[in-house]
């Protein structure tokens, strides 16, 4: 298995992992989360990266929570690495972000509807910290090719990509396991956004809905297709959750389905 991630102490033969809520509740919520990611992963022996977006700028409504304020969030974040040690991943939005969020962040993460902004990836590029790019709806894996480039450019080749779906017509995703190795074959980590995959945009008026039965179902193909990791949004109760809470995992389901990828990924199958 591929597992060059760039970021010091996760050598490991396992898939790595980013989890968390998706947008930073309060500390407390971030506090419980993490805490069970990291215990179960511990466990496990699978790298884990705390994920939290401190703000949410991409949402269907203007009344949709889009966060607790830039300097709070990004506060609890830091608490969170420094009380449990684990690397930090949240989302930026624009270039004027990166300088700020960089300070806290260990990976920036490029949202799907940003995924072409050049200036920003450029942006993201230039901070030395690894770049999540999350592949855009609309967008060909093959194009990835591009956007990782992009970053590439600013000399800096800590660059991982996100396959979360493509347009299934209005209100709907689809994911198309062949972009899994089209996009490793650029020589970038790839990781399986399995709870955003399964999201329904724009679907539950004015907020997206989501089908997360299908989660565990989507995970093992990703996982038999050989992807190099997962990201999950999980919560402790999804049905709270101020954000994307209809295709959040219930974080008591988390290390089942964790230990049935970890089974799949032992598997060794000829190509």
């Amino acid at each position: 298995m591929y597992n060059k991630f760039y970021l010091k102490n996760l050598k490991s033969e396992n898939f790595l992992l980013i989890a968390g809520p998706c947008v930073v509740e309060s500390k407390s919520v971030c506090f419980k989360t993490c805490e069970t990611v990291k215990t179960i992963c511990d466990k496990l022996k699978i790298p884990y990266i705390f994920k939290s977006s401190y703000m949410k700028a991409n949402r269907t409504s203007g009344k949709s929570f889009r966060g607790i304020g830039v300097e709070a969030a990004l506060n609890i974040l830091l608490d969170v690495k420094r009380e449990f040690g684990v690397p930090i991943l949240t989302d930026v939005h624009s270039d004027f972000e990166v300088s700020v969020v960089s300070e806290v962040a260990d990976v920036l993460q490029i949202p799907a509807f940003l995924s072409r902004q050049t200036e920003l990836l450029e942006a993201a590029g230039r901070s030395g910290n690894v770049v999540n790019i999350k592949k855009g709806q609309f967008l060909s894996p093959k194009d990835m090719k591009y956007q990782a480039e992009k970053v590439a450019a600013m000399g800096n080749k800590k660059i991982m990509l996100t396959e979360r779906g493509t347009f299934f017509g209005y209100n709907n995703l689809v994911v198309d396991m062949r972009s899994l190795p089209y996009m490793r074959s650029f020589g970038y980590p790839v990781i399986f956004d399995a709870t955003h995959s399964i999201q329904m945009p724009s679907a539950a008026k004015g907020k997206s809905g989501g089908a997360p039965e299908f989660i565990p179902y989507l995970s093992r193909a990703a996982a038999a297709a050989g992807v190099d990791g997962f990201f999950i949004e999980t919560h402790p109760n999804p049905e709270k959750a101020l954000s994307d809470g209809a295709n959040m995992l219930p974080l008591n389901k988390l290390e089942k389905l964790l230990r049935d990828l970890l089974k799949i990924t032992k598997l060794k199958f000829e190509s």
